[in-house]
């Protein structure tokens, strides 16, 4: 940022001021707050002002800090006291993809000192009674209870020390997304927060955590802008089920919240798992009960069968991309497009989860051949996994450099930057139109697989027949046979068959003849499927 005050010193009063700074910062980037060394770090030292001069920052000593340059140029935000806290945020966030997922407010909370204690409270005569007793604050504290008067749901308001919040990520699975740095500049700058957080104890009395499971974005934001109390509406002993379906439907069918697709299949298998369990409860059926069908549920629960389809679907879903054997699950981007990872959520669903899955409830138990093995829907979620985990061995890992990424990749292999082969080949072969195109060919293998065995299959459910490790090395050859094709590192069609997003139709043309839709010779001759799924180097 450009400073006259800083341009009218000499190099000695330079240098000075940033032994002054370093001196007053412990030594420490005002940034990211790991140490600068005056030796090592000398010739990339920054000086800033902190609180930007066209919103009225002083150009002067008392408004300067130092930063790592590269801090400085990287920085998400002008205001560098904002910069640093989303600095913090970046280090919660990196801590997070050690486990292959998003944080949420439950990271934020363990971090600066909340989610430690149940609130103990009573409630009666209308009023609501607690004391903060477990912070050293005994005082009892009396609030009114209020009815809702359609849902009958009581509640009070009330401001709670960040010890006494814990997340819901059951009702809220959704990751803190991008928009958390508009939120803390925002109230960085003093405008207040227009939603309070909604919350719920599990009971009318006694000791209880306090779940927030709506509003966790604004609350993380104030969190780390070290807020230690915050403004919550608590629900009072309501029915779980009724707020799980109430938060899934105003991200759904309201879309009054930003849920992603990803989030949304999440909260499907929640609602399927909630209307299993009631079905157990009013047939008066045993707990782990599985006699009972996808259809019989959706057949129960009349008032909403069309939803309860999309929740056993949901479920399937969620059973695949979060598995923890899913080996593809680092490369995908749950929470939109990215510029790091090679697959979006997006692409994923309409893939494997669309090719793949059996789009229909099944009337057969849901414990059907459990004990063989055999169960359909198992074996339908075990198979699509493993299968993208051979996508992930033989195409993404150890292939794709997360850190260089996806942004404007085209453009630089054209300007003649030297990306290497193995990541521009994984780019290209995820891209969604060309695996949409690929990948499409596996069901077709697959039935010729069972045709030419004798086998009666329901090309619908391909992947609810157990598959013979015959055919998995067929269709293992035919991912590495495919990787081999020249077109995936050839630098001269990224102006052309890579220069920008294409249709599954223009891939499925290239694939069927060797050419695109225009004629421009791409491949050396068709696609042989026959081929393709011989053992490479067999002939």
């Amino acid at each position: 940022m450009s400073s006259l005050y800083l341009n009218k010193l000499t190099p000695e009063e330079r240098h000075s001021l940033i032994k002054t700074l370093h001196a007053s910062q412990q030594g420490n980037c005002f940034i990211c707050e790991n140490p600068i060394d005056l030796q090592l770090h000398s010739q990339s030292i920054d000086i800033d002002h902190v609180e930007p001069t066209k919103v009225g920052g002083k150009d002067g000593p008392e408004n300067f800090a130092i930063t790592h340059a590269s801090c400085n140029r990287s920085k998400q935000a002008s205001d560098l006291r904002v910069a640093r806290v989303l600095a913090r945020f970046e280090r919660i966030r990196a801590k997070c993809e050690e486990d292959n997922r998003g944080p949420n407010l439950a990271d934020i909370l363990s971090v600066y000192g909340g989610a430690k204690h149940e609130l103990s409270f009573e409630i009666a005569d209308g009023r609501a009674r607690y004391s903060f007793d477990a912070t050293g604050d005994p005082g009892i504290r009396e609030l009114p209870v209020y009815k809702d008067k359609l849902s009958g749901l009581r509640y009070f308001f009330v401001e709670l020390p960040i010890e006494y919040l814990h997340h819901d990520d059951r009702i809220n699975p959704r990751n803190i997304g991008g928009a958390l740095d508009r939120l803390v500049e925002e109230f960085h700058r003093g405008r207040p927060q227009l939603h309070v957080a909604l919350a719920w104890v599990d009971r009318d009395s006694g000791s209880a955590r306090v779940k927030v499971f709506d509003g966790q974005h604004k609350a993380s934001a104030q969190v780390l802008l070290d807020v230690r109390a915050m403004p919550v509406r608590v629900f009072i002993n309501p029915d779980p089920d009724l707020l799980l379906t109430t938060n899934t439907n105003a991200g759904t069918a309201l879309r009054q919240v930003a849920f992603d697709k990803s989030v949304q299949r999440r909260l499907g298998r929640s609602l399927f798992t909630d209307r299993l369990e009631r079905y157990r409860k009013e047939k008066g059926l045993p707990e782990g009960d599985e006699t009972m069908s996808e259809k019989d549920l959706v057949n129960y629960f009349k008032g909403e069968s069309r939803e309860l389809k999309r929740y056993a679907l949901d479920a399937v879903r969620a059973a695949i991309t979060h598995n923890a054997d899913n080996e593809l699950t680092p490369y995908i981007e749950f929470g939109g497009k990215s510029t790091s990872k090679p697959l979006s959520y997006s692409t994923i669903e309409k893939t494997f989860l669309s090719f793949f899955i059996f789009p229909d409830v099944l009337d057969s138990p849901l414990n059907h051949r459990a004990e063989e093995g055999l169960n359909p829907r198992t074996l339908e979620v075990d198979q699509v996994v493993r299968l993208m985990n051979v996508v992930a061995q033989r195409i993404v890992v150890g292939q794709f450099d997360l850190e260089l990424g996806t942004a404007r990749l085209e453009n630089k292999v054209q300007k003649g930057e030297p990306i290497p082969e193995p990541h521009l080949r994984a780019f290209r072969m995820c891209k969604e139109e060309v695996m949409y195109a690929w990948l499409r060919l596996v069901r077709q293998i697959v039935q010729v697989h069972f045709t030419m065995a004798g086998q009666p299959f329901d090309e619908r459910s391909p992947f609810q027949y157990h598959f013979p490790e015959q055919l998995w090395e067929r269709l293992d050859a035919y991912v590495v046979n495919l990787r081999s094709l020249p077109l995936w590192v050839n630098r001269d069609l990224s102006a052309t068959v890579f220069g920008g997003r294409q249709t599954n139709e223009y891939w499925k043309t290239i694939f069927e003849t060797g050419q695109t839709p225009q004629g421009q010779q791409v491949l050396a001759a068709p696609l042989n499927l026959m081929e393709m799924i011989k053992e490479p180097g067999t002939g």
